[in-house]
């Protein structure tokens, strides 16, 4: 029995010796994300916190390098965050790399916030429909009465530095985003313990910070130069996940770095509003021909997969109905500019309402989600040109004699076989052997021309001058 004791208490104590090995085995993740923030990057964000909860993972590191993005993705993000039951560092790196607008909710967001040497953050002003919020042209200024504060500007009217008073936006949708944006970073501030002030600042008057000056004002919690060098100075740091305390242990972990998968990847060249755009405007005039010309099938079934991609894309972008509908009003109009004689009047609008629906399409000034003016005016002309065209040509085409079938042989020169003294016989037309009938009387040999087809009998005329 002693024995049997005995070996219980060391299987007890070696169970115990090798418990804290286990924690430390639980991996850390790396999502890198480098980009505008878009509907693929938060499906990517997504899948790696559902993974990393799956297998355990003690931290998630989100390598978060963006000049800002959508505000319905950068949610998505912040909120698979939040619920997450692992805790998530955001890390802006490489040096040079940003977390600008969307970036900058996303780090306040985080359980532990840190950045490279010579990286920024900041400029979160949300970008209203149409462009940014409007500003009175003149500021109210007040003297400098206390030390500098990084993030704010310099009065550029006397050269000194001065504390910049808020002068909120002229028109009421602005004002309504802004104090929106400023609300929901401040209550992010307040969750994980950061700088709330600078945090409204950056969006009232979207200044931005350095790596250095974000740790003085405790936007963030390390300056790191890379992950393993984060990894030991988050080692043994509490951070609450879920209403719980929790210890990182981080010291010693193996790293997995997640790069974006071929979904990712996918998703990103689908949502990129010039391959939507593009997109869509194959499945028009894909459909379009195949219902003009019934049975080519290949027009209609690219047409049919890129016009359903295409929508899945404008799904998830901020697509303007509005720009669409004339996009499609101006194409309606080229069309017809083939069938009326409008002499260029509906061609021309249509070319007008075609270039302006695209400009509108994307209804965002967000960086990176713009259609660019040279892949408008090259598709407004392209498409100008090729609509007119091949309309024009398939209406030539139907004012053309026909050259093949019955119908082709009313008109045509034939040569007779037989005298034709009772108004049938027999004639040559096309190498082939034709009963004929003639009102006047033919002779062998003589030209003759179809007048017309009564069955398999043609009537048929001199052709003889």
């Amino acid at each position: 029995m002693k024995l049997l004791i005995s070996a219980l208490q060391h299987l007890v104590a070696a169970v115990l010796l090798l418990l804290p090995a286990l924690v430390l085995a639980a991996p850390v993740m790396v999502l890198k994300v480098a980009g505008p923030i878009a509907p693929a990057s938060a499906d990517f964000i997504q899948r790696g916190l559902i993974r990393a909860a799956d297998e355990g993972a003690s931290l998630v590191i989100l390598q978060l390098d963006t000049p800002g993005g959508l505000d319905t993705s950068m949610r998505q993000i912040i909120r698979d965050m939040i619920a997450s039951s692992v805790p998530v560092a955001v890390f802006i790196a490489p040096s040079g790399a940003r977390a600008a607008s969307a970036g900058t909710y996303i780090l306040y967001a985080s359980h532990i916030a840190a950045m490279a040497p010579g990286t920024n953050l900041g400029a979160a002003t949300p970008v209203a429909i149409g462009g940014t919020p409007e500003f009175e042209p003149e500021r109210k200024t007040r003297p400098k009465t206390a030390p500098d504060t990084p993030g704010t500007r310099p009065d550029e009217s006397d050269g000194n530095s001065a504390e910049h008073e808020k002068v909120p936006p002229k028109d009421a949708m602005s004002r309504k985003m802004i104090h929106d944006a400023a609300a929901y970073i401040r209550a992010l501030a307040q969750m994980r313990g950061r700088n709330a002030e600078w945090a409204e600042l950056a969006v009232h008057e979207a200044v931005s910070l350095s790596a250095a000056e974000a740790l003085n004002l405790k936007v963030i919690d390390y300056i790191a130069a890379d992950v393993p060098d984060l990894l030991t100075q988050a080692n043994g740091r509490i951070v609450n996940v879920l209403g719980e305390d929790r210890t990182l242990e981080t010291a010693s972990t193996t790293v997995e770095i997640i790069e974006p998968d071929w979904r990712t990847r996918l998703l990103g060249i689908i949502t990129d509003p010039s391959v939507a755009y593009i997109l869509m405007l194959i499945g028009i005039y894909g459909l379009f021909f195949e219902f003009s010309n019934p049975g080519f099938v290949l027009p209609g079934v690219v047409g049919a997969i890129c016009l359903l991609i295409a929508m899945y894309a404008f799904q998830l972008l901020p697509v303007s109905y509005a720009g669409l509908a004339l996009i499609l009003l101006g194409i309606a109009f080229m069309v017809a500019e083939a069938f009326l004689p409008s002499f260029g009047a509906l061609g021309i609008g249509g070319i007008i309402a075609f270039a302006v629906g695209s400009l509108m399409l994307i209804d965002s000034n967000i960086p990176g989600y713009g259609i660019p003016w040279p892949l408008i005016a090259g598709i407004s002309l392209a498409s100008a040109l090729f609509l007119v065209s091949v309309i024009g040509m398939a209406i030539k085409s139907r004012h053309k004699p026909v050259v093949s079938g019955r119908e082709e042989l009313v008109g045509a020169l034939g040569e007779m076989l037989e005298d034709n003294t009772s108004g049938d016989g027999m004639a040559r037309v096309h190498g082939e052997l034709w009963s004929v009938h003639s009102a006047q009387p033919l002779a062998r040999g003589q030209k003759v021309r179809v007048t017309g087809i009564d069955g398999l009998v043609l009537h048929v005329t001199s052709a003889e001058k």
